[in-house]
């Protein structure tokens, strides 16, 4: 069964068009390698509200399955993706990014900096990952392997034993 997917990257350059998104590319790719259709694509600024509503929008309005966020997740002034990814979800599921923290630790220090946050809004997962493709790729090779049992439970179809 195919997931519907939306993958936002936050970034003022990349917004203003100064800066190529390869890490919404790097999502994509990994992605691939699911039973994903990518339904929605954008690169927003680093706005909290802005943010709040596209996550919103996509899973109350598009019925996405799953929204990966890339970007605004470190410590800047203007890093407020999870503040708005707690805007907008129901309830969070934090060892998604216990997980991503941790095998980030493995390859640099930097890793524990990270604030990015998960969770669900109605049946729809929410990931934020690091703005750059190499935080991407190491943090979405840890969720790759439960990404879909996540989103069938988020479904309802599965049973538990």
């Amino acid at each position: 069964m195919t997931f519907l997917t939306g993958v936002l990257t936050v970034s003022d350059k990349g917004a203003r068009g100064e800066r190529e998104d390869t890490s919404g590319a790097a999502i994509r790719e990994m992605l691939s390698t699911l039973d994903v259709t990518v339904e929605r694509y954008e690169v927003i600024p680093d706005d909290r509200a802005s943010i709040a509503q596209r996550l919103i929008a996509w899973a109350d309005d598009d019925g996405l399955d799953l929204i990966v966020t890339t970007g605004g997740t470190g410590l800047g002034p203007r890093d407020v993706t999870p503040e708005a990814t707690r805007e907008a979800i129901d309830y969070e599921a934090p060892g998604l990014a216990e997980a991503m923290r941790l095998e980030g630790l493995k390859h640099t220090p930097m890793a524990m900096l990270s604030r990015a946050a998960a969770g669900v809004r109605g049946r729809t997962l929410i990931v934020n990952l690091p703005g750059s493709p190499r935080g991407v790729r190491e943090s979405l090779s840890v969720l790759l392997p439960v990404l879909p049992h996540a989103l069938e439970t988020l479904r309802g179809q599965t049973e538990h034993r």
